[in-house]
């Protein structure tokens, strides 16, 4: 599928930084009667806004952002963000910034909205990397093309240490704690540093540049925020870190970004160069030349999202969101923020409830696309778009006395660098609601208000900025670094913690493990702060955990506990051996992070699952250790809970003698059966009983590693002589010959054979083979372990069934006569037969097994 508007010149102006590019359509907008330009920053819509308007003057120009909207009632030319762009308005010329943003994974389906349908009247312009070109072409047949080669030199010049970097410098890394570490290091050494970091507001931003534009620091310390649309007079790029945390995992940086940070070396006519210090490592020979040459990796698709959208029911406008597009080099995009909020809000009855109508499901469709620009990843921001629909829906306009409290908590400078951010972030939300004056009773007053209270926060911030990092009567960085509140973090619903903008580490269930990628100074600092910070957090999850339903808990074969939280499966504790079999104790995972009372309620919690867990699967059991016996049937039972419901017949001979008919009565009732060979509970014989009973007895008796049962299913598997016998019989195997055999269905064996064996040799068949699940050859050596031999001894291969058999001790007396001399008595059948075994006998056949 090919996209082509009539009547419009459709331009790409493609080429690396440092070319002019955005100059050249400021140019061409303000040459025709009216015009729109989208950037990819606020900040940078800002910039422009102002230089048009010392061109047109301020009754013709007009500033659209989320959070903050100039428009004049005869403006003619707007200056916007790129999401914020008003396509519906007819302008003569149009133009889009950083085109390449379309495979942005975030904002990218905005960009290829605007790319696809999104035109001037007569000339429309998209600026960006090269890299996007074979894809412009392929989706625009008309597309004209306009090459700008870059105005200086970028050459590489391998890695200095800080203190060694030319002036005009800016340092590059990737992390809040890293970024203030370079920061205070170049404060100590060269007199102080800028900073540049996406967290800061625009305002901020700007006034840290004007410090360094300025003079009065010669060096920058920036995130990759330094690479999209700050144009200063840097001379020396050096990075600090070749990979990053990109919201989802560690990664390298891609060849693009490396360019886009490296390009900003260099100002017009003046060469620029970029290398590495710190502790990363030299770039690779293949980037260099890449990087230099302004080569880049082509890209290949975009991301795309249905704008059609329907609005007749709530399913509906999920379907429409998630169409899929037909065109090559475009792909769906991956689940937005503002399609998570949806979906989570949608959850909520109270939500649900509301959407009676177009109206309504368009609404809270709106109101998700409220940004957030704290970046939580918890409930926080999902929790103000709830009370923004329930406000809207309830009386069509905002409250204005909950806004009125939500904006008095956040208008204040006191507090760290990071409690300044978070403010600016949460002013940003409310200046961007504030906009929509269809909202708010008074719009504009509310528009004024968060507009002052940013501009406050973000100079109170740029004040904090340049007495940390470069006023000399502030205290050096590294003590700044071990105050805990001088760092904000935050927990998102997957578990990873976030410190100043950055990720740090991980909550395991109650275990907080930390970055190690980090540097160890400030990786210890910000861990510290991180544990400061989770404080709130481990009281939060020990409160879910206590709330949490039984089936949110999950005990394995090895006797680990583990939470099943929505977003993770967390080890939280581990059986230890207790009273008895029936009564284990439990070991919560050790942490740092949590103090005695809050342990002591997760025990109290998971003990109360587990004594559920245990009664739920051996109820049985229980109920046999809970009756109120006496005499023989008393001891037998206890024998039986000490073996874990399975016991051999010749381990309590003694009760057994002892037992009376009430005796028998009451064990019938109670689920045990008396078999041939054992004792046992036939409904403690399902897998998941008889996998929980052998695990409680193994930990009761200190068996390490725990052995595994066989697979739910098998009735009988290959005996290798690894496991114990005594945990496969609490298992409700029992060794036969070659095999273990669930110990039913070795009673069900014996008493067809029983059945068959009528003084004469008789033969078994498929029935028995289908009983034991195994093969004839087999089936042989268990038969022969239950006391009959093989009459006719002929091999016996894994597909030929036995022949014939008889009982052994009808035979015995024929035995006794073919002994050696010698040989005159036998004290039991076990020594007979164990004299009998004679190379190359059939009688082999009864080698290892105990005739009882």
């Amino acid at each position: 599928m090919q996209f082509s508007v009539t009547n419009t010149k459709v331009r790409a102006v493609l080429g690396p930084t440092n070319t002019g590019k955005t100059y050249f359509a400021m140019e061409r907008l303000l040459a025709h009667g009216s015009g729109m330009i989208g950037f990819p920053l606020r900040l940078l819509a800002r910039e422009n806004y102002d230089r048009a308007v010392a061109i047109k003057g301020s009754r013709q120009v007009a500033l659209i952002t989320g959070e903050e909207k100039i428009i004049p009632t005869y403006a003619k030319y707007f200056f916007c963000t790129v999401e914020a762009m008003p396509v519906s308005k007819p302008v003569d010329f149009l133009a889009v910034d950083e085109i390449q943003m379309c495979s942005d994974l975030d904002r990218g389906h905005i960009y290829t909205n605007r790319l696809l349908n999104a035109r001037g009247l007569q000339e429309t312009m998209f600026m960006g990397s090269e890299a996007i070109g074979p894809l412009l072409k392929k989706l625009i047949s008309d597309i004209e093309f306009i090459t700008r080669p870059r105005f200086s030199n970028l050459t590489y010049s391998g890695g200095r240490k800080i203190i060694r970097l030319p002036p005009r410098s800016a340092v590059v890394a990737f992390s809040a704690d890293d970024v203030y570490a370079f920061a205070e290091l170049i404060r100590r050494q060269r007199g102080g540093a800028a900073i540049i970091m996406g967290a800061l507001s625009p305002r901020t931003r700007n006034a840290q540049v004007a410090m360094f534009q300025n003079g009065d620091v010669d060096y920058l310390v920036a995130t990759d925020a330094i690479g999209m649309g700050l144009n200063m007079d840097v001379t020396h790029i050096a990075f600090a870190s070749l990979n990053k945390f990109d919201g989802i995992s560690r990664r390298n940086l891609s060849l693009s970004e490396f360019s886009q940070i490296a390009g900003r070396a260099g100002r017009h006519m003046s060469d620029g160069t970029f290398g590495v210090t710190g502790e990363a490592k030299e770039f690779d020979p293949s980037i260099i030349e890449q990087v230099e040459n302004h080569k880049f990796d082509v890209i290949k698709q975009i991301q795309w999202r249905n704008s059609v959208l329907d609005y007749s029911s709530f399913e509906s406008l999920l379907d429409s969101l998630n169409i899929r597009p037909n065109a090559s080099g475009l792909v769906k995009v991956p689940q937005p923020n503002d399609e998570k909020f949806l979906i989570q809000l949608a959850s909520e009855e109270a939500i649900r409830n509301r959407l009676t109508n177009n109206g309504s499901i368009q609404l809270l469709w709106e109101v998700c696309q409220i940004p957030n620009f704290r970046k939580q990843m918890g409930d926080g921001h999902v929790n103000l778009l709830f009370n923004i629909f329930k406000s809207l829906t309830d009386t069509g306009k905002l409250d204005t006395e909950w806004i009125e409290r939500e904006i008095n908590y956040i208008d204040n400078i006191d507090g760290d660098i990071g409690s300044l951010v978070d403010r600016i972030a949460n002013i940003r939300i409310w200046t961007y609601v504030s906009n929509r004056s269809d909202w708010l009773i008074d719009p504009k007053g509310w528009q004024g208000r968060t507009r002052k209270i940013e501009d406050r926060l973000s100079d109170v911030l740029h004040e904090r900025l340049t007495q940390r990092f470069v006023d000399q009567r502030t205290s050096i960085l590294t003590k700044k670094l071990k105050d805990k509140k001088s760092l904000q973090s935050t927990v998102n619903s997957q578990g990873d913690v976030v410190v100043e903008g950055h990720f740090v580490g991980q909550i395991k269930g109650f275990v907080f493990i930390s970055d190690t990628t980090d540097g160890a100074l400030a990786g210890r600092t910000v861990s510290a702060a991180a544990y400061r910070a989770l404080a709130s957090e481990v009281q939060r999850r020990v409160i879910e955990l206590i709330n949490t339903a039984d089936s949110g808990f999950e005990l394995n074969s090895s006797g680990k506990i583990f939470w099943l939280r929505p977003a993770e499966r967390q080890l939280v504790a581990g059986l230890v051996g207790g009273s008895d079999n029936l009564c284990p104790r439990l070991k919560v995972v050790s942490s740092d992070l949590l103090e005695v009372f809050l342990q002591n309620k997760i025990e109290e919690r998971l003990h109360a699952w587990l004594n559920n867990y245990i009664r739920r699967h051996l109820m049985p059991l229980i109920k046999a250790k809970d009756k109120n016996l006496i005499g023989a049937a008393r001891g037998l039972v206890f024998q039986l809970v000490e073996n874990g419901g399975v016991l051999g017949k010749r381990q309590a001979r003694g009760q057994l003698k002892a037992l009376n008919k009430a005796d028998y009565s009451i064990l019938r009732h109670l689920g045990i059966k008396i078999g041939r060979h054992e004792i046992f509970f036939p409904k403690l014989l399902r897998p998941r009983s008889a996998g929980l009973s052998a695990l409680l007895w193994a930990i009761k008796n200190k068996i390490n590693p725990i052995p595994s049962l066989p697979p739910s299913g098998r009735v009988s598997m290959i005996y290798d002589g690894s496991v114990p016998l005594d945990f496969m019989l609490v298992g409700g195997f029992k060794r036969a010959g070659e095999l273990l055999v669930r110990v039913d269905i070795l009673e069900r064996v014996a008493g067809r054979l029983k059945l068959l064996d009528r003084g004469r040799p008789f033969e078994i068949g498929p029935q028995i083979l289908n009983l034991l699940g195994c093969s004839a050859k087999q089936a042989v050596s268990v038969v022969c372990s239950l006391g009959y031999i093989q009459k006719e001894f002929e091999t016996v291969s894994h597909d030929t069934i036995v022949p014939s058999f008889v009982n052994a001790k009808d035979h015995l007396p024929n035995l006794r006569k073919k002994q050696k001399s010698g040989v005159s008595s036998l004290r039991n059948r076990n020594r007979l037969h164990a004299d009998l075994l004679i190379k190359e006998s059939p009688f082999s056949k009864l080698k290892e097994i105990f005739i009882r």
